[in-house]
C-alpha cells in the first residue's frame, strides 16, 4: 500500500486524487493532507480517511482543527507545517496540488527527502526548476508531472529521449481565442473564469484565456525535460483531446489522446510505471468528428511570446514573470485593470526589474523573499499608473 500526502487536498487536484483513493482503497493510504483556509472540508476529509497528519496556514486554525477532530492527529501550520508533511518518513508520494509559490516548499523538501513528487504546481517549476532538479539529484527524489500536457509528453518521451526532435504542447485557446481585439477589450472577469473545457480556479482560467498559462507550461517543459526552448512549440487545439505531441528525428509524430479528465494524469503519476484501470467516458473520435489545430496568435495574445522571451533570458526572469502575473491577474479579477492591460503590465515589470543571482544558488527563503519583492513592486507599479 502506497502512503500519500496530498497538498491542497480541498482543491480540484486534491479532490480528483481523493476519488482515486476511494476507487483503490487497497492501493493507497492517505498519510497527510493540507489546505490553506478551507478548514471545514479539510476536516471532512480527515474524518473520512482518519488522516494522522494535517497542515493549514494559520496556527489558530490548526489548534481549532486539532481539538475538533474525533480522533488524535498531528496538526501543523504555516510553511514549517508544509515542510514537515513533505519530510514524513512513511510518505512515499507527495501530490502537490497547491496553487501559487507555496507549492515550492513541499516539492523541494519532498525531493530532498527522496520522495516521488506528483507535481501539479506549475509555479514551482517556472520559478525554481533548476533548484528542484538539484534537490531531486541530491536527495534521490523524482518529479512526475500531473499537468495533462506534461504528463502526455512524459509518456511520449519515455524510452525515446534521444530520438525526440521537437515537443508540442496543445492549448485549448481559452474562451476568447477566436474573438476580435474589439471583443477582447470588453472581456470581464466573469467571462474570463469560464473555461470551455476544464474546471479550474479563477487565476489559472484567466492565464488560460491570455495564453500565459501555456507560456508557463513551455518553461515547465524546458525544465522538466531538459529541452531547448526553441524546440518546444505550442498548437491551439480547441477540442482538448490531443494533450501533447513529439516529433521524432525521422519526421514521425507521436500524439497522446484522452478525454479531458485530470484523474488520468494523477493516477499515472501515482502508479508509474504501471497503469491502473480507470472507468471514464470513452474517447469516441467518431462522435467528436474532427480535431483542429492552429498556430497561436501572439499578436492578439502576447503573453505567450513574453514567456518565450523570459525562457531565453533565464536567471530570475521566470520568477519575476510568475510573481508579476499573480498580481496583475488579481487586479484584473478585482476589476481594477482591463483584460488587454495584463500583458502591458507584465512587460513593464520585466523591463524595470533585474536580479543577477542564479536560482540554483538561492535558498527557499531567498526565493520566497524575491517573490514577495516582485509582488510588491508590481502592486506599486499598477497603482501608480
Amino acid at each position: 500500500m502506497q502512503s500519500l500526502v496530498i497538498f491542497g487536498a480541498t482543491g480540484s487536484i486534491g479532490s480528483s486524487t481523493l476519488d482515486l483513493v476511494r476507487k483503490y482503497p487497497d492501493k493507497f493510504r492517505i498519510l497527510g493532507i493540507s489546505a490553506r483556509k478551507n478548514i471545514a472540508p479539510l476536516k471532512e476529509i480527515a474524518e473520512e480517511f482518519k488522516v494522522p497528519y494535517l497542515a493549514v496556514e494559520r496556527e489558530e486554525d490548526a489548534k481549532r482543527l486539532a481539538s475538533s477532530l474525533s480522533y488524535k492527529a498531528c496538526v501543523e501550520s504555516g510553511e514549517e507545517g508544509l515542510r514537515r508533511l513533505a519530510e514524513l518518513e512513511e510518505a512515499q508520494t507527495l501530490v502537490v496540488g497547491i496553487s501559487g509559490i507555496k507549492g515550492l516548499i513541499p516539492a523541494y523538501y519532498g525531493l530532498l527527502a527522496g520522495k516521488r513528487v506528483a507535481l501539479a504546481n506549475k509555479e514551482s517549476l517556472v520559478v525554481a526548476g533548476s533548484l528542484l532538479k538539484k534537490a531531486a539529484k541530491n536527495g534521490g527524489g523524482e518529479i512526475i508531472p500531473v499537468d495533462s500536457e506534461h504528463s502526455a509528453l512524459f509518456q511520449l518521451i519515455c524510452g525515446r529521449k534521444e530520438e525526440v526532435e521537437e515537443l508540442y504542447l496543445t492549448a485549448s485557446g481559452g474562451p476568447f481565442y477566436f474573438c476580435s481585439e474589439k471583443e477582447l477589450s470588453r472581456v470581464t472577469p466573469e467571462m474570463a473564469v469560464k473555461h470551455p473545457n476544464w474546471k479550474m480556479g479563477a487565476k489559472i482560467s484567466v492565464d488560460s484565456a491570455t495564453l500565459m498559462n501555456k507560456g508557463f507550461e513551455v518553461i515547465e517543459a524546458m525544465e522538466l525535460f531538459n529541452f531547448p526552448v526553441d524546440k518546444i512549440k505550442v498548437l491551439v487545439h480547441p477540442q482538448s483531446i490531443v494533450h501533447g505531441l513529439v516529433k521524432l528525428r525521422d519526421g514521425s509524430v507521436l500524439a497522446h489522446l484522452s478525454v479531458p479528465d485530470m484523474r488520468l494524469a494523477i493516477l499515472y503519476a501515482l502508479t508509474y510505471p504501471e497503469r491502473y484501470p480507470l472507468e471514464l467516458s470513452p474517447l469516441d473520435l467518431a462522435r467528436i468528428g474532427k480535431l483542429e489545430f492552429f498556430s497561436p496568435d501572439t499578436k492578439k495574445f502576447p503573453c505567450l511570446e513574453i514567456a518565450y522571451e523570459v525562457a531565453h533570458e533565464g536567471g530570475l526572469k521566470p520568477l519575476i514573470l510568475e510573481a508579476a502575473d499573480e498580481v496583475v491577474v488579481e487586479f484584473f479579477l478585482q476589476g481594477k485593470i482591463r483584460f488587454l492591460q495584463i500583458p502591458y503590465f507584465l512587460k513593464k515589470v520585466l523591463e524595470k526589474l533585474e536580479f543577477k543571482e542564479r536560482v540554483e544558488n538561492l535558498s527557499i527563503s531567498q526565493i520566497l523573499e524575491y517573490h514577495r519583492e516582485v509582488r510588491k513592486f508590481t502592486e506599486e507599479l499598477i497603482c501608480s499608473q
